[in-house]
Parts: structure tokens; C-alpha cells; sequence
């Protein structure tokens, strides 16, 4: 199999529409993506109606973003229930505060002296909008030679223009996935402070693998997570985190995954649903 577990699509902050991503997947030789929008499973069924006219399975997946203090953790969930109207309501709150968020981000910039229109940020997300489309608004300004540009001058946690967001703590994400039977993966978790000490209160929560084969993550690391996830008794996955072309700089599909990972989410999901799941209850609202 030829599988990348981490993709994004316009639905969220990625370049292509969900049925672009999977025509871009099987021309990449791909068997099984899962798209993992931030905040969204809103191009889930489009990409699954794709990929079944062109043999490619979509697994329904997401991306939650969370903080702790100095850093953002993002948490990946597989398999998931994401029809239910519970689940449903808390990612619409979600997007609903970002949409907050980058109107606040742009009303900061706007106060630098910067014309940038939050009607045209909103033009540039198709789907769930955030700091990438903000950042986009300032490239095509001249403001910014490129999104990284734009995100290392103005829009990161310590730029003049940033706006903190919805605090989710990563035990929220993880009991929110599980509330809808899904499987929750810490993802591209190499740079987190401390990470062998971090995992310990993120498998009580139920976390169940870790994002190994990432990216651009080097043999060595590579090496390393795969034992911390052993050690953790997780499933270890990856995949390319794509956004499209010239986002980031791993292909789609250009990431070696085993089957075997598959093969594991596959078989808990399925212990999963004869189970009953957790509630779950957003936190308040902390600036």
C-alpha cells in the first residue's frame, strides 16, 4: 500500500478542493489517504465520493489544534463518527472563533498601517480560514514575500499581529475524537518541549499512536519517535502533512507509511464501535 495519513484540502487551509487532492493522490501512485482538515470533516464526503470513482481510499480524518504554554500541539484523529450533530456543533464553534481570530488578526494589522481587507482574507479561504489565508492576503499585498514570510514577520506567536486562539488543551482534542469513536494521534510531534515526559498524561487521555513518519523528519528522528511510540504502546503513523504545491516541502505520498499502521487504526476503530463513547464538553473560552 501507498499511504499518506496526514493531507489538507481547501475545505480547510490547503490549495486543492477534496476531489483535486485524491485525482493528485492517485496520480501519485497513492492506495489510501486520509484527509485531515483543521477544524473541519466538511470535505470528507466530497473526497470519499472521489476516491471511490478512482479506487483510492479516504479515511475521515481531522486536525484539532490545541495549545500548551509556548507551543501549539496538533492532534490528528482517524476513523472517525463525524456525522454526529454534537460533533458536528463543536467544530462549527471552532471555526466560528477563528473566523474571530483572524478578523482580530487583520484588525491588527490594519492599525500597523497595512491595507489588508478582511473581505478579501475571506475571499482567499475557501473553506475553514486562518493565519494561512491571512498570510496570503499579506503576499499578494507586498507585504510579505511569502506565507512563511508573512507568518515569521507578523503572524507568529511573538509577531505584532497575532491573535492567541481558542485554548483547547490536547487532552480536549483527544476525549473530542474519542467522543466519535475516532483514534487520536499527536502529530508532528518532534519539536515539543519534552516530549517523552508530555506523552505520559496524553496516553491516560487515551491517545493511541504518534505522527513518527512525517514530513521531512530525518532518519534519526525517525528512529527515535518509533521507540518512544513502542515504549508508549502506540500506533506510530505519518505522512507528508501536504497543503498543495510550494506549501510544504514533502510531496504528497513522498513519506514511507507503513501498511502495518493502517492495518492496527483499522482494527481498534473497529473495537472501537462496540463501545460507548465518552462525552465530550468544550472548555470556556480563555483569552
Amino acid at each position: 500500500m501507498n499511504i499518506d495519513l496526514h493531507t489538507h484540502s481547501t475545505a480547510s487551509d490547503g490549495l486543492l478542493s477534496p476531489p483535486a487532492l485524491v485525482k493528485q493522490a492517485h496520480e501519485a501512485g497513492l492506495s489510501l489517504i486520509a484527509l485531515t482538515d483543521h477544524d473541519t470533516t466538511n470535505g470528507l464526503k466530497e473526497a470519499t465520493t472521489a476516491g471511490k470513482a478512482s479506487g483510492i481510499e479516504v479515511i475521515p480524518g481531522i486536525e484539532v489544534n490545541t495549545d500548551i504554554p509556548g507551543a501549539e500541539v496538533h492532534v490528528l484523529g482517524y476513523f472517525l463518527e463525524y456525522h454526529q450533530p454534537a460533533f458536528q456543533h463543536t467544530l462549527q464553534t471552532l471555526r466560528d472563533m477563528r473566523v474571530t481570530r483572524a478578523k482580530r488578526m487583520v484588525a491588527k494589522l490594519q492599525a500597523l498601517g497595512m491595507n489588508i481587507a478582511w473581505e478579501r482574507v475571506r475571499e482567499l479561504a475557501a473553506g475553514t480560514v486562518g493565519r494561512p489565508h491571512v498570510a496570503a492576503a499579506l503576499v499578494e499585498r507586498g507585504y510579505a514575500t511569502s506565507v512563511a514570510d508573512a507568518f515569521d514577520r507578523y503572524l507568529n506567536r511573538n509577531g505584532p499581529a497575532y491573535i492567541p486562539r481558542y485554548k483547547l488543551a490536547p487532552r480536549d482534542a483527544i476525549r473530542l475524537i474519542n467522543s466519535v469513536h475516532g483514534l487520536a494521534v499527536l502529530a508532528h510531534p518532534a519539536g515539543l518541549p519534552d516530549l517523552e515526559t508530555f506523552l505520559s498524561p496524553l496516553c491516560e487521555a487515551d491517545l493511541t499512536g504518534l505522527e513518527v513518519y512525517y514530513g521531512e523528519y530525518s532518519a534519526d528522528t525517525v528512529k527515535w519517535l518509533r521507540k518512544l511510540a513502542d515504549a508508549y504502546n502506540l500506533i506510530p503513523t505519518g505522512g507528508s502533512d501536504y497543503h498543495g504545491p510550494g506549501i510544504h516541502p514533502t510531496p504528497l505520498g513522498a513519506r514511507d507509511v507503513p501498511a502495518e499502521s493502517v492495518t492496527r487504526l483499522r482494527r481498534l476503530a473497529q473495537e472501537r464501535r462496540n463501545l460507548p463513547a465518552p462525552s465530550f464538553e468544550l472548555p470556556p473560552y480563555q483569552a
